[in-house]
């Protein structure tokens, strides 16, 4: 009788541990919850991430890889219940901040998580610092809970691998022309030619596109992976030790250069504007020498219109005798006029 009064006792205290102290749950305010049910999580029948936004940035490949079940997503608030065979499984969707050389299985790689090494598409082995922020995604729970074993890790080396393979790749757009044998069209065409070839020059003096690049080809890791990179931020490229100085000198150089190249653009410049104007104060004074003779032929053409080839040829023999008084010497087929 006391063994059967025994197990009534624990029958009812387990109850009581199980469905009445730990039957209730909360969720705080950045967290989200997902509750399975004999290990398999409560979903909404017919949804995937197919119809999400999410997949319009999965390639048609992908789509069918990465078509995950949307769940049903417990948000704050509570005391909410569960029953002794589910299981809550929380997860805190705030940002995250970590470094680009973060790896959460192996502390000592990338220099203790400081730098992270790549190689550019000269062979010059570099190494990169930076931050990348990310978050759960909550609109893809299933693939950050139960598609990947450690959905962080495939994150970094998914958000690494896309990173190498940039840089490897990077080419900078210029404008102007940029090799030695581009110099004089551009300085013809009116552009400011930048010498360049090294590939970290690039990589340093465009990093805000090589951020943009990264961010647009991460933005199908919600869909993948279930997080969301809310922004990457490269900070510093710089080579190794032992080529520091070489390339400094390099740099130099095409710095020089460059200024040289700025200096006689601006000097041709000056000329060509000095030329203009002196074209230009040449072209008033012409126009001030024809204007009288306009007015005059003008006045001559008025006076035959109203009073006829008298008038004009009175105004002529005016003129004449005008040019007569002032002349020394007349040499004319009339006699008389010659003396």
């Amino acid at each position: 009788m006391g063994f059967i009064l025994g197990i009534l006792f624990g029958g009812v205290a387990w109850f009581i541990v199980r469905c009445v102290l730990t039957g209730f749950f909360t969720v705080e305010q950045n967290e989200r919850a997902v509750v399975t049910t004999f290990g398999r999580a409560q979903r909404i029948k017919g949804k995937t991430t197919l119809d999400t936004p999410l997949a319009d940035h999965l390639s048609d490949d992908h789509k069918s890889r990465y078509a995950y079940p949307q769940l049903k997503v417990i948000g704050p608030g509570g005391p909410y219940v569960k029953m002794p065979w589910q299981k809550v499984h929380k997860v805190s969707i705030a940002i995250e901040t970590a470094s680009i050389a973060y790896d959460p299985e192996d502390p000592t790689v990338n220099r203790n998580w400081t730098v992270l090494e790549a190689v550019t598409k000269d062979q010059l082995n570099i190494g990169v610092t930076g931050q990348l922020r990310f978050k759960v995604s909550e609109r893809n729970l299933y693939a950050y809970l139960f598609g990947v074993k450690h959905p962080v890790a495939h994150i970094m080396g998914y958000f690494v691998s896309i990173l190498r393979e940039r840089i490897a790749n990077f080419h900078a757009n210029h404008d102007d022309g940029v090799g030695l044998d581009q110099i004089d069209d551009a300085i013809l065409e009116g552009g400011n030619p930048q010498i360049e070839g090294v590939s970290i020059n690039d990589l340093r003096k465009n990093l805000n596109e090589l951020n943009e690049q990264m961010n647009r080809e991460c933005l199908s890791s919600s869909a993948r992976y279930g997080i969301e990179l809310d922004a990457s931020l490269i900070t510093g490229i710089d080579p190794p030790s032992d080529i520091d100085s070489a390339l400094a000198a390099i740099n130099t150089a095409h710095n020089e250069v460059s200024a040289d190249i700025s200096l006689a653009q601006a000097e041709a410049d000056q000329k060509i504007e000095q030329s203009k104007r002196a074209v230009e104060i040449q072209t008033m004074r012409v126009q001030a020498e024809v204007e009288p003779l306009r007015r005059v032929a003008g006045e001559l053409f008025a006076l035959k219109q109203n009073g006829g080839s008298a008038s004009l040829q009175a105004y002529l023999r005016n003129v004449k005798l005008q040019l007569f008084r002032r002349a020394r010497r007349v040499i004319s087929d009339n006699p008389s006029l010659s003396s």
